[in-house]
């Protein structure tokens, strides 16, 4: 589908994908494939991430911590406290920097909790959606700080484009898997 325009359709492509997500979690443990990914014999996979995350539990790691993201971007401007999305020191260029300080932090954090976390975060995020009307979401300008960008864009963002860039990671981990 192409990248949510209202509310209605970022809800439902946020359900819709992280069902699949979960789906295809569900197969990887079902079938006993690996959950250690490695991709270091395609040189054409020239992205950082797909030398970055090692396991499973490194890709819903960063989903979690990016829905992390976003609920402290929201609830802390919405209650005053001026915040950038990114933390300090991070920036749009130096944001991979981040992504790779996320799988540290996460080092002894097991599958099984990444998916617990996961969750609670998906719901978190889904319920802020539901509070702003399709307006607040979708135009941009209604929220100073969300800069350039209608607040609806860092949400399609974090959750449905998110989670289809997960989707096409782990499904190429399972292909690989049944070589």
């Amino acid at each position: 589908m192409a990248r949510p325009q209202s509310k209605m359709d970022l809800l439902q492509e946020s359900q819709k994908n992280y069902n699949k997500l979960g789906e295809l979690l569900e197969k990887i443990a079902s079938e006993g494939i690996t959950t250690v990914l490695d991709f270091s014999d395609e040189p054409k996979r020239k992205e950082a991430h797909w030398m970055r995350d090692k396991d499973v539990k490194d890709v819903l790691i960063h989903l979690y911590e990016w829905h992390q993201l976003m609920i402290h971007f929201v609830e802390d401007n919405l209650a005053g406290k001026e915040r950038p999305f990114l933390p300090e020191p991070y920036n749009w260029r130096t944001y991979g920097e981040m992504n790779v300080a996320f799988v540290q932090k996460h080092e002894k954090t097991s599958l099984a909790e990444a998916k617990d976390l996961l969750q609670a975060s998906h719901t978190r995020v889904m319920e802020l959606i539901g509070t702003f009307s399709n307006e607040e979401l979708f135009t941009k300008d209604v929220y100073p700080w969300s800069g350039n960008n209608a607040l609806g864009s860092y949400f399609v963002s974090v959750t449905s484009s998110h989670y289809d860039w997960a989707i096409k990671k782990l499904k190429a981990h399972i292909r690989k898997q049944s070589l």
